[in-house]
């Protein structure tokens, strides 16, 4: 969210000249402190959202197959209720930016660790399937909340040359998420007889699944009291005095605060409120820049990375494989996920945002197509569904190859990219479209794989390939290099 989204009075507020000298000259670090491992510790703990946004995503993938067996639904009704999250986290996105602005970004923060909480204890012991769909919804808008506000928050407070490798802890705390809900699931399923439907302590092991995420969530909104407001939005809401001890936090005590106070005031001073009308501009409605996130938010998803993480399961059990095996393939994923991220997260402020995405894009391509391939060997349905023993082991290889190509690629780029590349003026709305735009892709691709799946899998996974092509031109001509750059510049 950019400081610009206030309230006019909020500008008016100065701090006077004693308040000015002693927040200006106060020591931000006792000796031996740095900077960095503080901000890292802020945005780590910013980032917590991201790992519940990623542990609540997937998880569902475990639960599936019991959830279909509990309440006898075919995969229509098993495809709405997974995507029924996407549909809440496209609200949670919207709002996420005007409720920032209004109550700050550490109180939305714990409001969406709540329902993360509530969703998930409530997912535990629905009556119905409805209920269940009702729940993923609630826990549907916490993602969208934190999918807007880790990322905007952590560029908001670190120091523009790490901000890259910062704003990327956003995608390793969802890649972490991924793989604690998939390692939890296989091990409830293992220590449940290797049946999501088995009984754990009286009660079925996929309602264990999706209950457990009520504690990360109680840990996201206590890692929430120990980090500081948004400077930007201090600033904004009158608060100078303690957004310079905020910025003397994050960027040492030999950061000029006083140069930084006036770079962030003087874009405030010429700037007002944002409407929906700000975006509105240019041939096609809205400004260019906002198509280019919506663009680069759409293409991340049109690319099937999500089909992995949700139906992982059901997508290797529809070739012959058995439920705990394909549990413990979608762990592997998970881990290829976090080793991509890390690539990402190493390259991210040294090679820059483009190549990352470019790379990623062939690659992605290629393995889409390559799986695309294989799965046209398979013969049968249901439980007589396989496939050869060479065309499953190159599926297996594509897959794993298609998510570390996402990892270090699109998975860090997009976030990092909508977290900086808007202007500070439209800044928190024109994220909140751009993730709202994510959500809604994510639900396409979510509702629609198991039909498509079922048709022919072979060309969906086709499709998916075609998507990454068209990515490619959409990078080199679209998106601009944002490397290095502060939040001011933008735009």
């Amino acid at each position: 969210m950019g400081a610009d989204d206030v309230h006019p009075a909020s500008r008016a507020a100065r701090p006077s000249p004693r308040e000015h000298t002693l927040t200006s000259t106060r020591p931000a670090h006792q000796a031996g402190e740095t900077p960095l491992a503080h901000v890292v510790f802020i945005a780590a703990s910013a980032a917590m959202g991201g790992f519940l946004f990623g542990y609540d995503s997937a998880v569902i993938n475990g639960a599936v197959t019991g959830i279909q067996k509990h309440f006898a639904v075919g995969s229509g009704e098993t495809a709405a209720t997974v995507a029924a999250a996407l549909l809440g986290s496209a609200v949670g996105a919207a709002g996420a930016g005007w409720l920032a602005d209004r109550f700050g970004r550490i109180r939305i923060m714990q409001l969406a660790a709540v329902l993360f909480a509530v969703s998930g204890v409530g997912s535990m012991f629905p009556p119905n399937i409805e209920v269940l769909a009702m729940w993923r919804v609630i826990g549907g808008i916490a993602i969208g909340i934190a999918s807007v506000i880790a990322p905007a928050y952590i560029a908001e407070v670190s120091p523009a040359a790490y901000r890259g490798r910062l704003g990327s802890f956003q995608q390793m705390a969802i890649v972490l998420g991924i793989a604690v809900s998939q390692l939890a699931n296989y091990a409830l399923n293992q220590a449940a007889g290797g049946d999501s439907s088995g009984q754990l302590a009286g009660i079925e092991a996929w309602r264990w699944m999706l209950g457990v995420e009520a504690v990360p969530a109680l840990v996201y909104g206590l890692m929430s009291l120990a980090i500081p407001e948004s400077p930007r939005y201090l600033i904004a809401s009158g608060r100078e005095a303690k957004a310079r001890e905020v910025l003397a936090e994050v960027e040492g005590p030999e950061a000029d605060l006083d140069a930084r106070v006036i770079e962030i005031r003087s874009v405030m001073a010429t700037e007002r409120r944002s409407t929906l009308r700000d975006l509105l501009g240019g041939r096609f409605g809205l400004l260019p820049i906002v198509w280019v996130g919506i663009g680069a938010s759409v293409f991340q998803q049109f690319v099937g990375i999500n089909v992995i993480f949700y139906y992982s399961s059901l997508l290797w059990q529809s070739v012959g494989i058995k439920e705990s095996n394909s549990l413990l393939i979608s762990l592997s994923t998970s881990i290829i996920n976090i080793i991509g991220t890390v690539i990402a997260m190493s390259l991210v402020d040294r090679v820059g945002r483009k190549p990352l995405a470019l790379a990623g894009s062939a690659g992605m391509m290629v393995a889409l197509a390559v799986a695309s391939w294989a799965f046209s060997y398979r013969t049968g349905t249901g439980d007589t569904a396989q496939i050869p023993n060479l065309q499953a082991v190159i599926a297996l290889v594509a897959a794993h190859f298609f998510v570390l190509c996402f990892a270090f690629s699109w998975g860090v780029v997009v976030w990092v990219l909508l977290g900086e590349m808007f202007p500070n003026r439209i800044r928190a709305l024109a994220l909140g479209v751009a993730a709202s735009a994510q959500w809604l892709a994510n639900w396409m691709i979510t509702v629609t794989f198991p039909s498509l799946a079922n048709w022919n899998l072979s060309a969906t996974y086709a499709i998916y390939a075609g998507f990454a092509l068209l990515s490619i031109p959409f990078v080199m001509f679209a998106i601009k290099e944002t490397r290095g750059r502060t939040l001011e510049s933008m735009g």
